[in-house]
């Protein structure tokens, strides 16, 4: 495509994906983004120190980048779950994410993303009102502040399990806490298509009224193989399922359905994992060389 990316998206990465704390310095990674002129936008999670929290919010603050919040890891660390019929446990789970709210908005956040928990086939519709009652407390609170809250969408069965799920329940979960909240939205994730068994137009076209936020990677689905089920390997790793040709089918789908505006672009992040023996910044680059050839072979 001739227009530039910037001109319809706010390319981001999230930082601590990329950037694996155990494995590399918060605030070096953070500068790192921060000075390189190829983003847009930073997605960050929980800061539990003090003072580096305040020393990353500076530096946010005079970035000039969008910031998004990840409570994903809030959730899946100690193993809290949005959707559990024990309401003992719900409430454990509602009570992270409000205070990731009030994280998200010291750091300069204007919303936070999180996940749906773990689910059985026979409580189902439980767990589904049960997240909807955390999703509704959720918004409600964040809508006291004018921010956002999104629920990105995961693999059902395959690795995280989460209740949210198939592109149709999504968007049927999405249309409900609608009814009650308009600062609600989708977060779906091209890595996640081939571990929800769906494609792009599917997922895109289905879920399309509520989408607010877009994040791209890979995924290995053949079981047996390095980096199976929800690990974001880069783009092209060996028997994985996507690289520039399934980038180029979701930017083809999101332009025919019209998320790419230029008077109001959103956040397209990438996802990946550096894997055993790969350095983060060949990763990152790698990645955006990826996102540049799939973009050139769009058509106007």
């Amino acid at each position: 495509m001739n227009a530039q990316l910037e001109k319809y998206v706010d390319l981001g990465l999230i930082q601590w994906m990329s950037f694996p704390p155990k494995d590399y310095d918060l605030v070096e990674t953070i500068k790192k983004v921060v000075c390189d002129a190829d983003f847009r936008a930073i997605e960050i999670t929980q800061i539990k120190d003090d003072a580096i929290r305040k020393e990353v919010r500076d530096l946010l603050a005079h970035s000039g980048l969008r910031v998004g919040y990840g409570a994903q890891p809030r959730l899946l660390g100690p193993g809290l779950n949005p959707n559990d019929l024990n309401e003992e446990g719900r409430l454990k789970a509602e009570q992270t994410l409000l205070e990731a709210v009030d994280e998200a908005e010291y750091l300069g956040a204007k919303g936070i993303a999180f996940l749906s928990g773990k689910w059985e086939e026979a409580t189902k519709e439980q767990a589904y009102a049960q997240l909807l009652k955390t999703t509704v407390n959720v918004c409600r609170y964040a809508a006291t502040k004018n921010m956002m809250v999104e629920l990105e969408v995961f693999d059902y069965d395959m690795d995280k399990k989460a209740l949210i799920g198939p592109a149709p329940l999504a968007a049927r979960f999405a249309g409900d806490v609608r009814t009650y909240c308009p600062n609600f939205g989708l977060i779906v994730d091209l890595s996640h298509f081939p571990t929800t068994y769906e494609t792009s137009k599917f997922v895109i076209q289905t879920t399309r009224p509520y989408i607010t936020h877009l994040h791209i990677g890979n995924a290995v689905v053949k079981p047996g193989c390095q980096a199976y089920g929800d690990l974001h390997p880069r783009f092209g790793f060996p028997n994985s399922a996507n690289d520039v040709p399934e980038l180029l089918d979701f930017f083809q789908v999101c332009k025919q359905e019209g998320l790419f505006n230029q008077a109001s672009p959103m956040i397209l992040s990438f996802e990946v994992l550096p894997q055993e023996g790969e350095d983060a910044d060949v990763i990152v680059a790698q990645t955006k060389r990826v996102i540049r050839r799939a973009w050139a072979l769009l058509e106007d």
